[in-house]
């Protein structure tokens, strides 16, 4: 409940109005027994009508409006509410470690930001209003039952004990099954996540039938779980309903039999039967009111699990670094020293390596499957941290940098080469915001992209489709690399850069970046025969650990696993 309070405080002010704009509803609506037992009384002792009738409208209008603008007000603040939650998880979720992202499903994480927020909203806002609401109002109808008559009161509420004990009991299961209803629609934003984001390996593997499967499952999942929770849910309202009924049957017959006796006056009978028709809405707030908090509270527990993952807190602009000496603010050495790596539950991916990368030279990672390259790259971009070791920048520690001084230095091309949705402009400005029209132009002819402006139908302006998929494999990793040459970095990383190109653009690319070493440290993985023989330096790794180091033609003297690297993986993928 403290967390959930913590979501509204910012909005107490709004929704305090809220409550006494609902509460003046209320009232209004509650005295309106009393003024219908005025114009019955009016009535039957041949008095003017107008001034009770008047009083009756007033209170009638009252209510109406004050009901209306206490809803405007919960609903705008509710939507804040979702607003200021969508926000704070965006923030974290942009953010989260890259370990994190590992563990969980893109798609269930989503489900917290869209389903798990809207539940929020009506259990911060609406679910609490109905409950202080409901409660104030069970109270002064009951207290103005007993004032119109006690023996009626007594057993109205002889049935209503009953409606809280059976209330009291389902609410609890209505929060799990809503718990279990959530979790469902996380499993199937992960299985729709997966299925789209793979959409072509999905079709050219014939296994629509089988991803349909495994979506139908996870909804199915959705389903019973809310079907749990839709059973109890319409059970509170049978047993709310029923007992009053049956209460208005009971003070029906029992209140006209002291009719009959004249125990009791026909004006007190119909505001009593007024008062408790009125008792419905105090009911169905307190029951609805505790069935949304019920639902939020589930909400709460999974948005904390969200707020409880590791973030890298460091990535802004604006966080703090220490200072960068002198020789890391220019073209910087990599050194790693002694650095050691396992991802969770897996055999080490580095041992104790321990490599110099020179600066304004290309150095080639080399290695069969599984070497460690790729682990590497991800542990100089601090995606993840080394289990010992230390990695330098010059005599510079990275892990005493923030993560977005370090990576304001670093670029990196991944195998992937993904392409962003959204227009080329955007794309090659991704890593660079500030990059003018002639950055863009020049970065493209150093890529050879320069046709492509002229060849799609909008420029610089047209969409490149989901991933990119509007150009082709080696536009966009060319594209990938344009995105990073544009930050002008200090270290460009190339993991498989030139694994979709031809012949011709490969070898441009080489060129490309030769000119690039002379004001970068550049570092690449490669498969290619071409550009490994290219580099300067090559550092052969496998399991984990470095086994030779030199130029090319040193490493086919010395090194039998570069050798077989070169007579086979490497000529072969060329």
């Amino acid at each position: 409940m403290r967390e959930l309070w913590g979501y509204v405080r910012a909005c107490r002010a709004v929704l305090l109005l809220a409550l006494v704009m609902t509460l003046l509803a209320s009232a209004a609506a509650l005295a309106q027994p009393l003024a219908a037992k005025a114009v019955v009384d009016a009535l039957g002792a041949g008095q003017e009508l107008a001034t009770p009738l008047v009083l009756l409208s007033a209170l009638v209008v009252v209510s109406a409006a004050a009901a209306g603008g206490g809803t405007w007000l919960l609903d705008r603040t509710g939507e804040r509410v979702v607003l200021g939650i969508r926000r704070r998880l965006s923030f974290r979720l942009t953010r989260l470690r890259v370990v994190e992202l590992d563990r969980h499903a893109a798609g269930n994480l989503v489900a917290r930001a869209t389903s798990d927020s809207n539940l929020m909203r009506t259990a911060a806002t609406t679910g609490l209003i109905e409950i202080v609401d409901g409660s104030l109002s069970f109270v002064a109808t009951f207290g103005l039952m007993v004032f119109l008559d006690v023996r009626l009161t007594l057993m109205t509420a002889g049935v209503l004990v009953v409606v809280g004990a059976v209330v009291g009991v389902i609410l609890p299961r209505i929060r799990a099954a809503v718990t279990r209803a959530q979790e469902a629609v996380g499993v199937l934003g992960a299985a729709l996540d997966r299925a789209l984001g793979a959409a072509r390996a999905v079709k050219a593997n014939a296994a629509e039938a089988r991803e349909t499967a495994r979506i139908d499952a996870a909804a199915e999942q959705g389903y019973q779980a809310g079907l749990v929770g839709s059973r109890y849910s319409a059970l509170v309202a049978v047993v709310t309903e029923l007992s009053l009924q049956v209460s208005f049957l009971v003070v029906l017959g029992v209140g006209g039999a002291f009719v009959a006796a004249g125990s009791l006056p026909v004006s007190t009978l119909v505001a009593f039967l007024l008062a408790l028709f009125y008792l419905t809405a105090p009911i169905a707030s307190l029951t609805g009111g505790a069935t949304q908090l019920q639902q939020g509270l589930g909400a709460v527990v999974r948005l904390r699990e969200v707020t409880g993952l590791e973030v890298e807190d460091d990535v802004d602009a604006s966080d703090a670094s220490p200072p960068i000496p002198r020789r890391a603010s220019r073209v910087p050495q990599i050194r790693i020293d002694g650095v050691s790596f396992a991802y969770p539950d897996r055999e080490p991916a580095l041992r104790h390596l321990s490599l110099t990368i020179p600066p304004n030279r290309v150095t080639a990672l080399v290695g069969p499957s599984g070497a460690g390259k790729s682990t590497l790259f991800a542990l100089l971009l601090r995606f993840y941290e080394p289990s010992t070791g230390t990695i330098y920048l010059d005599d510079c520690d990275i892990a005493e940098l923030s993560r977005a001084e370090l990576r304001s230095r670093l670029a990196w091309v991944d195998q992937d080469s993904s392409a962003l949705s959204g227009t080329l402009a955007e794309n090659l400005r991704f890593g660079a915001p500030q990059a003018t029209d002639d950055d863009l132009r020049a970065v493209l002819s150093e890529v050879r992209l320069e046709g492509l402006i002229e060849r799609l139908p909008e420029g610089w302006s047209s969409e490149v489709g989901g991933r990119g998929a509007a150009i082709s494999g080696g536009e966009r990793q060319r594209l990938a690399i344009a995105r990073a040459l544009l930050r002008r970095p200090a270290v460009l990383l190339l993991d498989e850069a030139s694994s979709q190109l031809d012949t011709v653009n490969e070898l441009a690319l080489r060129e490309t970046i030769v000119r690039i070493a002379q004001r970068a440290t550049v570092v690449i993985i490669a498969h290619r025969m071409a550009t490994v023989t290219a580099a300067d330096h090559i550092a052969v790794l496998e399991a984990g650990t470095l086994t030779a180091s030199g130029t090319h033609d040193e490493l086919v003297e010395t090194s039998a696993l570069y050798r077989n690297l070169a007579a086979t993986q490497l000529s072969g993928a060329h």
